[in-house]
């Protein structure tokens, strides 16, 4: 009897369950080496028995080459990153390891992709995507069982990303039951598995090579540490559904739905489309000028993945939360709409407390006698829009819609209906997997076109509460089958609320807060799948030993080289809390947002609020600072002792860097920029307003002196080409 030691039965644990790379389907290395015919095209229609045929997806960056026969299925046969030559697909390949391409379990049915004899396959297609894009289209039929499953691969124009996602389609009398869905599962690899470093939490945590990531991990970094090349798997799975596998000490990648904790599972009527989660590959070589990763992710996740696309600029949001909660009135609410339009802020947002009742868009009278049509329009007198806070699914008993629908409310596993603890008290959970969703989306639309809003922070317990409560619904009379079939029915609930919201209001901006996601701190790609931006935190920055704006850089940091900055509303810097440039120039890292009571701030603070808010605005009007992020100093774990900051830049090198001294006394810092473009450049202060020096692209990149201003902890710097003079 042979026998198997630990590493191997885990590497072939590993392939069967993820990779689909059992040893009896061992690699073709032939059929890796087809000539195939034009990119994104068949040399002829496949049939079933016929030769194989193979597609090529890229651009200038990056290329996949898509195979299919009968004998091996559908699989990867190479992805190549053109800036260096290299194929991911070989060091897995030399292990005779080949990606199950995707892999769902239908009923008790587990299929691959890459199974032998598993499919037929009906139509193979290229066409434009987007403005700047091309999409592969591969349609597979499921020879024993009735469904199709279509694999989709996208690239787009400037990007070394492939995306991929995959449609089921039940074709059957009866419906199918969906579980263990990997949409994402390839053999690739940027080097053998002794030169490899993986990172976790969104490319900030080191991690060992044979991980699982789950909720905080939408983007996990595998590096070669000998040529700094690598990939990041981002998985667009929503919240707790994801997970994120690095296969077999090194040897593969799988973008899956998680199976145990938040277990993914689908009921598909007859007739019924599944498409699952989109996931991204992105190539890059450190150091490789804009192949670096800080210039290939936040220029992807920014120009491709951001609801509104990069041409939005972010506004500037004062919310009244803190200092004041559910205590805001209306004379309140006045005196802080004219410090806010005086400060140059963008949207005035009134938070929990104006509402009678959850989930009810009356007017608490009590506190607004008015309403809120006068504070609308003070609002907007003072060039400012209104934004208003509204819970999506955890609402009043007291309301029309609980005592009319009880059957949508969400229940526990005892069959009790769920609440949720708020500063208002015990509220209902309502399940968005229930016809309740729509209830939802018409209440906004009203309250948005009511008093047109320009910003809704939609708030609150769904799926999952970030504090402790027991998820998803146990009812037996919604949409969802089971409690595992809720979880991801939520998802998709908020996903349909979002969606009726935007065909009626296209240009709002809808914020979904960490609490609605269903975890502290949390921003993924589902999220931005859904909405424009998340209230990610509730920093406490109340006091001056508070954690404050230190710990609000921090979430950034460690979120910044995955997220788009921008997305990234982070709560509750308050701008009387001194020093004031701290929180500013904190702020203008994500996307800008201040509470705090304004009335405490003197007119000549206010003032000098505006004039750095209209100078970081001309600045972002000008400069596509989302292309690039760089944190700088002591980012990794920002402390009072030394300095840290960031540089937001254009891929020309334009943009803002901003030091912070913090308690360090340092009086100047060296500030090194990886992978900064040639060019001639010149740095102007931001908070003395005065020149500062001309220096060369090299210089930049191998460290140049920046002295504090000895008036302030905090130096803002512009930076533009020479010839922007």
């Amino acid at each position: 009897m042979s026998r198997i030691n630990r590493r191997d039965f885990l590497l072939a644990s590993a392939s069967s369950a993820f990779l689909g790379a059992a040893p009896a389907l061992p690699f073709s290395a032939d059929a890796a080496q087809v000539s195939g015919p034009p990119t994104g095209k068949a040399a002829r229609p496949p049939y079933p028995g016929a030769a194989e045929a193979n597609w090529t997806i890229g651009n200038s960056l990056v290329s996949r080459t898509l195979a299919f026969s009968p004998a091996l299925g559908l699989y990867t046969a190479s992805w190549r990153h053109e800036v260096t030559g290299t194929d991911f697909a070989e060091a897995p390949r030399e292990r005779k390891i080949r990606g199950a391409e995707f892999s769902i379990q239908v009923d008790s049915a587990r299929l691959r992709g890459a199974d032998p004899s598993a499919w037929e396959l009906l139509e193979a297609k290229t066409q434009p995507f987007g403005a700047h894009g091309q999409l592969l289209t591969i349609r597979l039929r499921s020879a024993a069982h009735p469904f199709d499953a279509t694999a989709f691969y996208a690239v787009y124009d400037g990007h070394p990303v492939v995306q991929k996602w995959v449609a089921i389609a039940n074709r059957g009398a009866r419906p199918l039951r969906l579980t263990h869905f990997a949409y994402e599962s390839a053999g690739i690899a940027p080097g053998p598995p002794h030169v490899l470093e993986a990172s976790s939490f969104d490319g900030a945590q080191p991690r060992e090579i044979f991980f699982t990531g789950r909720v905080d991990d939408a983007a996990v970094l595998l590096r070669n540490s000998l040529t700094g090349e690598g990939l990041f798997a981002m998985n667009g799975a929503p919240g707790w559904t994801k997970r994120t596998e690095l296969v077999g000490w090194g040897y593969g990648v799988t973008l899956m739905y998680d199976t145990d904790l938040f277990p993914f599972e689908r009921t598909l009527a007859p007739g019924e489309t599944f498409t699952s989660a989109r996931g991204s590959i992105a190539f890059f070589v450190d150091g490789k000028g804009h192949s670096d990763p800080r210039w290939v992710v936040p220029s992807y996740t920014s120009q491709i993945l951001m609801k509104k696309g990069p041409g939005n600029r972010p506004p500037w949001i004062y919310n009244t939360w803190e200092p004041f909660e559910r205590g805001i009135t209306e004379p309140i609410a006045r005196d802080l709409i004219a410090a806010a339009g005086r400060m140059g802020m963008d949207i005035f947002t009134i938070d929990d407390g104006w509402q009678a009742n959850y989930g009810s868009n009356d007017i608490n009278r009590t506190l607004f006698p008015q309403g809120l049509d006068e504070i609308q329009a003070a609002v907007e007198r003072q060039g400012m829009r209104l934004g208003l806070w509204s819970p999506l699914a955890a609402i009043s008993t007291e309301i029309a819609v609980y005592k009319e629908h009880p059957e949508w409310v969400c229940r526990d596993r005892d069959g009790n209906p769920k609440f949720t603890g708020t500063m208002a008290g015990s509220q209902a959970v309502m399940c968005l997997a229930s016809p309740y969703w729509e209830a939802a989306a018409r209440r906004v639309i009203e309250l948005i076109g009511r008093y047109r809003l320009r910003y809704v922070k939609l708030d609150l317990t769904t799926v999952f509460n970030a504090y402790g409560e027991s998820p998803g619904c146990y009812a037996a009379n919604h949409y969802h089958r089971s409690w595992a079939e809720s979880l991801i029915r939520i998802y998709e609930g908020i996903q349909s609320v979002t969606d009726a919201i935007y065909r009626e209001h296209p240009d709002v901006l809808l914020d979904l807060t960490f609490e609605l996601w269903g975890e502290k701190h949390l921003i993924d790609y589902g999220l931005l799948a859904a909405g424009d931006l998340d209230w990610m935190s509730n920093v406490d920055d109340g006091s001056p030993a508070a954690a404050g704006p230190r710990q609000a850089r921090t979430l950034l940091y460690q979120r910044s080289l995955a997220m788009p900055s921008e997305t990234m509303l982070i709560g509750n810097l308050q701008a009387e809390m001194p020093p004031i440039e701290d929180r500013l120039a904190t702020a203008m890292g994500s996307a800008p947002l201040f509470l705090g009571d304004l009335r405490r701030l003197t007119a000549e603070r206010q003032a000098w609020c505006r004039e750095k808010i209209q100078w970081f605005n001309a600045l972002r009007n000008q400069v596509p600072m989302l292309q690039g992020f760089f944190p700088l100093g002591g980012w990794r774990q920002p402390g009072a002792n030394d300095w840290d900051g960031y540089a937001r830049l254009s891929r020309a090198g334009e943009g803002l860097i901003a030091l912070f001294r913090n308690e360090s006394k340092r009086s100047a810092v060296e500030v090194a920029l990886p992978a900064f473009p040639d060019g001639a450049f010149y740095l102007r202060s931001g908070i003395t307003e005065r020149a500062l020096q001309n220096c060369a692209g090299s210089q930049l990149r191998q460290g140049i002196r920046i002295a504090f201003p000895e008036e302030s902890r905090v130096e803002l710097l512009e930076v533009r080409r020479a010839d922007q003079q």
